[in-house]
């Protein structure tokens, strides 16, 4: 098997290779010819047997459950960023059976801060199947799709309000599906279950996949209607945020001086 088939072997022999096996609590009763930890060693650590664990590093079970995997990463004393790279590794084989074995998303206190002080900015945070995850007040006021708790794809797809918000829904739905191909391209596993959720649920969604146009739209403009306050035309950009979570910042913003920007005011 060529390593790279077996990436998350390869990952947990490399990380049992550097802990420290007296660190670990490991007494030995011989004279170790090796560094770090003995297959045996670290399956003792988390509570598996032997030849189970042995059988997952080599490939030969591509299947441990969320339990296996959470005792694998205390054992090896994994860091955030390490846990959530081991369960991008094991993600192809849990995620149809188990949508829910990865933790929510959270997004950083420092990220949840600058929000606070935006307050007179649309401004929200998703992750990559488009979940928000965080916003403004002031987004969540102007597109009810920028609240924390929904997803922009479903709401384009599937909730009826979505017309009346984009005028331009043709272009905006068009975008949405190839943006979010363009995702899938590198979370591919993590966005399988979701995108035959949709393919089942629209239409018109399924189509859109299917034409198979791939782009994304970093920065823009969109026209959004606001109850209240007509049309409005925003400018975006959007932020990559560093980190194993992939999250990215929208920031909407009118021209300054316009009569866009003058309604946006009236709204803060």
């Amino acid at each position: 098997m060529a390593p790279d088939d077996n990436r998350l072997g390869s990952f947990l022999r490399g990380r049992r290779e550097k802990i420290d096996a007296a660190s670990a609590g490991v007494v030995a009763t011989t004279r170790r010819r090796i560094t770090g930890l003995r297959r045996e060693e670290l399956a003792l650590l988390a509570g598996l047997s032997p030849s189970y664990y042995t059988r997952i590093e080599q490939g030969r079970d591509r299947h441990p459950s969320r339990e296996i995997l959470e005792a694998l990463a205390r054992a090896l004393r994994l860091d955030d960023t390490e846990r959530t790279y081991l369960w991008s590794l094991a993600m192809p084989a849990l995620a149809p059976a188990d949508p829910h074995a990865i933790p929510a998303p959270t997004v950083r206190p420092g990220v949840l801060h600058l929000l606070e002080r935006w307050a007179d900015l649309p401004a929200f945070v998703v992750g990559p199947n488009r979940d928000v995850l965080a916003g403004t007040a002031l987004a969540a006021r102007v597109n009810p799709a920028w609240s924390p708790g929904c997803n922009l794809i479903e709401f384009t797809f599937l909730d009826p309000r979505a017309r009346e918000v984009y005028p331009d829904w043709d272009d905006i739905s068009l975008q949405a599906v190839a943006g979010l191909r363009a995702t899938a391209a590198t979370h591919h596993a993590e966005l399988t279950a979701f995108v035959a959720s949709m393919r089942e649920r629209s239409d018109t969604f399924r189509a859109l996949w299917d034409s198979h146009d791939v782009y994304d739209r970093v920065v823009g403009e969109k026209r959004l209607r606001v109850d209240g306050i007509g049309v409005l035309r925003l400018s975006f950009e959007t932020f990559a945020l560093a980190g194993p979570e992939d999250h990215v910042l929208y920031v909407y913003y009118p021209q300054p001086g316009s009569t866009d920007d003058e309604a946006l005011r009236g709204l803060v």
